[in-house]
């Protein structure tokens, strides 16, 4: 079946997470992508389980997430017989990407300025830690930093609080994903207007478009969203709930005075509907610790289970389970919408993937493909795609360019 970047190449100089990320999202739709690794090591996400003090031999997920579908092609780019091949890639290719420190793509002949006299029309993306421009634009940046200059880890929690981590490389993830974003309207750009470009992305910008809403009232009203205390929350339909099994639920009703008289009932508290100290939003707010409490205790009485059957046949409320990570990949939502679907890896066998979070009906991403392993495609790109002949990849490998 066709899919939306069939015949796009895509030529992929990242490392680590938000470069990789963004890439493996274009193969998932259709690009072919060629993953330019450093001859020797290569990306060092292949060795992060390593760094993680893992046995010899554990799977490196981190690695195979991030570089599905690639071909990977080692080169020493020191080396100009390396650039030379690097240049007659970029005449045959459509996207350029690279996530390193600025001024080094220029002193390895790789940026934009140099590739573009190759190909006019290529689309050059660039993933950085804090934007192409100002006083740190050149400055290296992590996940992490992401994470702390974004200002999300003073946003989650609890009001005295200090600032929380949050794990599993968000603030890559998301620059992963502005920065697919860009490459694809560059491409569209392209197609109607005939213009290459560049494109760049940070973890700043990303971190800052996905927490939109709170920089938005800080913009307008001069002060951000407050952090609260769930047993304090003004609005006792707007909180979330451990119940009998140690399993939490969540609800999530803003208009909360339609809810509340099905809500006393279905939780046998009929007799506090009226009650001057809880009868609407505004008085249940001044009383809210008092009013969270007693929810708190009600909600403690029974498993998760039985609350939720309670709570679909008491009324039209809106309200969810809490997942952990751990339960995601059993979540039956995730299941019919292919958010992880089962694969068959050549080298693991029967395993289960992340899928695509995009669900197109006539040009559907595949998420299904390994990674490549360390210079795997290194001969088939050199000699089927720019043709050399095998001597000549024979002396290139004997000068170590390879």
């Amino acid at each position: 079946m066709a899919k939306p970047l069939d015949g796009i190449r895509v030529l992929d100089w990242t490392i680590w997470q938000q470069g990789p990320v963004a890439t493996m999202m274009l193969g998932d739709l259709g690009a072919e992508v060629i993953k330019l690794e450093e001859r020797v090591g290569g990306d060092p996400g292949r060795g992060v389980m390593q760094i993680a003090g893992a046995k010899t031999g554990a799977r490196n997920y981190y690695f195979e997430a991030n570089n599905r579908h690639k071909k990977s092609l080692t080169l020493d780019l020191k080396k100009p017989e390396a650039k030379e091949i690097v240049y007659k890639l970029v005449e045959k290719s459509d996207v350029f990407v690279q996530n390193y420190r600025k001024g080094v793509a220029a002193k390895l002949g790789l940026d934009y300025a140099t590739l573009s006299q190759y190909n006019p029309k290529l689309i050059y993306a660039s993933a950085s830690g804090y934007g192409p421009n100002g006083p740190d634009a050149g400055e290296p940046s992590f996940d992490y930093m992401g994470l702390a200059r974004s200002g999300i880890m003073t946003a989650a929690g609890e009001p005295d609080m200090e600032p929380m981590n949050i794990t599993g490389g968000i603030a890559d993830q998301m620059g992963a994903i502005m920065l697919a974003h860009g490459i694809t309207v560059a491409l569209l750009a392209r197609e109607r207007l005939g213009v290459g470009q560049e494109v760049d992305t940070s973890h700043l910008g990303s971190m800052m478009a996905l927490q939109g809403l709170n920089l938005a009232c800080r913009l307008t009203l001069g002060k951000e969203f407050k952090r609260f205390y769930r047993t304090k929350a003004v609005n006792p339909l707007w909180n979330h709930y451990k119940c009998q099994d140690d399993k939490w639920l969540c609800l999530a009703m803003p208009q909360a005075d339609r809810y509340w008289p099905d809500f006393c009932k279905t939780l046998g508290i009929p007799e506090l509907e009226k009650d001057p100290r809880f009868e609407n939003m505004k008085v249940r707010g001044r009383n809210a610790e008092e009013i969270i409490a007693i929810v708190d205790t009600i909600f403690a009485s029974k498993p998760r289970v039985e609350w939720m059957q309670i709570l679909k046949d008491g009324g039209d409320f809106i309200y969810t389970l809490v997942n952990n990570i751990t339960d995601l990949p059993d979540d039956p939502q995730m299941q019919a919408n292919d958010y992880v679907v089962d694969y068959e890896h050549p080298t693991w066998g029967e395993t289960q993937i992340v899928g695509s979070p995009l669900i197109l009906s006539e040009t559907p991403a595949d998420p299904k493909a390994p990674a490549p392993e360390f210079g795997e495609h290194t001969e088939q790109v050199l000699v089927d795609m720019l043709g050399y002949s095998w001597e000549d990849v024979g002396k290139l490998r004997e000068s170590e360019v390879l």
